[in-house]
C-alpha cells in the first residue's frame, strides 16, 4: 500500500469536500442575507378614515398615536388635513404630545382641499401656495419630514394634448419651487403622490421633476392609483427614481397565504427596496372591504414584515 499516495489522495479528496461546503455556505449566506430587507413600517392614517376622524361615532384623530402602537406595534404615522379635528396650535400640541407619550413619530401630512397649484390663474396659485406654507409650518411643528399635496389645475383630456400637458407643467413649476424654497427654511419636503390626473402618469411625473428641480421636490409612489393603461410595476419603478417616501396601498389578503390578492407585493417591494435601494418608511395604506380596517392593516404589516425577512 502506497501510504504517500493514499495520504494526497485524502488531502485532495478533503480539500474538495471543504472548498465545496465553502460555495455551499456562501450560497445559505447570500439566500438568508436576500431575503432582509433594510426599510421600516408605517401607519397612514386614510386606512383607518372609516373609523377614525372628525365625526359622531368616530374615534377622535387625537388617539391615533395610541391605537398605531397598541393596537399594531407601529412606531410612525402618516396623518391626512381633512382627518384632523382641527389645524389649531393648541390641537395640534396635543397630538404631538400624544405621539411622544406613545413612542410614535408623524412623518407626513397628506394635504388635500388646499388650491390648486397648476391653476391657469395666477391669484389661484398664489392662494394654494400660501394654504401650503402653512401645513408647511403645521409639519415642522409636528417633526414631520414632508407634506404630500396634489399636482390640481390640468383639462381633464391633458394627457392627450401633448401642449396643454406642457402648458400645466410651465405654470406649475414656479409655485412648487416657491413652495419648496419654503420648505427648505423648515425642513420640510413637498412630495406629490400618483393621486389621479396627470400625477398617476409616470412621464408627467417625471417632467414635472426635473421642471421643478428642487432638493425639497419628490415623489411618493403608492402601489394603487394608477389607471388601467399604466402598468403600475414599471410605473412605480420610475416613481422611485425621486421617491422620498413610499405608501403601500392594499386592498384584500388571501386567507390562506397572506398575500395580497390583486398586487405582486413581492415584486413591488423588490422594485422599491432591491432595485432602488430604498430603505426608508413605506407605510401601510388599507383601502379594502372585505376585511375590516383593522384587520386590512394588520395583515399588511404581517406581509410587510415576511417580506421584510
Amino acid at each position: 500500500m502506497d501510504t504517500t499516495a493514499s495520504r494526497r489522495d485524502f488531502l485532495r479528496i478533503a480539500g474538495a469536500g471543504m472548498t465545496a461546503m465553502g460555495v455551499a455556505a456562501n450560497r445559505i449566506g447570500a439566500a438568508e442575507e436576500a431575503k432582509k430587507r433594510d426599510f421600516n413600517i408605517s401607519l397612514a392614517a386614510w386606512s383607518l378614515h372609516r373609523g377614525i376622524g372628525d365625526g359622531e361615532n368616530k374615534i377622535p384623530m387625537l388617539d391615533m398615536p395610541k391605537i398605531a402602537r397598541q393596537e399594531f406595534d407601529i412606531g410612525a404615522i402618516e396623518l391626512v388635513n381633512q382627518m384632523l379635528a382641527s389645524s389649531e396650535k393648541a390641537y395640534m400640541d396635543q397630538l404631538a404630545k400624544n405621539a411622544a407619550d406613545n413612542d410614535v413619530n408623524i412623518l407626513l401630512i397628506m394635504v388635500d382641499g388646499e388650491g390648486t397649484i397648476g391653476s391657469k390663474r395666477e391669484e389661484s396659485r398664489d392662494r394654494a401656495v400660501e394654504r401650503h406654507m402653512r401645513w408647511v409650518d403645521i409639519a415642522a411643528d409636528l417633526g414631520c419630514n414632508s407634506i404630500r399635496m396634489n399636482w390640481q389645475g390640468a383639462h381633464r383630456d391633458v394627457m392627450n394634448v401633448p401642449e396643454e400637458l406642457t402648458a400645466f407643467i410651465e405654470r406649475s413649476k414656479d409655485p412648487l419651487r416657491e413652495l419648496c424654497d419654503y420648505g427648505d427654511k423648515k425642513s420640510i419636503n413637498v412630495l406629490i403622490e400618483n393621486h389621479g390626473g396627470p400625477s398617476s402618469h409616470p412621464e408627467a411625473m417625471v417632467r414635472l421633476m426635473k421642471a421643478v428641480d428642487h432638493k425639497r421636490f419628490g415623489t411618493l409612489p403608492d402601489f394603487g392609483n394608477f389607471p388601467p393603461a399604466v402598468d403600475r410595476y414599471e410605473a412605480v419603478d420610475t416613481l422611485m427614481k425621486y421617491a422620498k417616501a413610499v405608501s403601500a396601498k392594499c386592498y384584500d389578503f388571501d386567507p390562506e397565504t397572506g398575500e395580497e390578492s390583486l398586487l405582486d407585493f413581492e415584486r413591488l417591494i423588490k422594485i422599491v427596496v432591491d432595485e432602488h435601494g430604498y430603505h426608508g418608511y413605506i407605510g401601510i395604506e388599507y383601502e379594502g372591504n372585505r376585511l375590516s380596517e383593522f384587520d386590512g392593516v394588520k395583515a399588511c404589516k404581517k406581509l410587510l414584515e415576511k417580506l421584510r425577512g
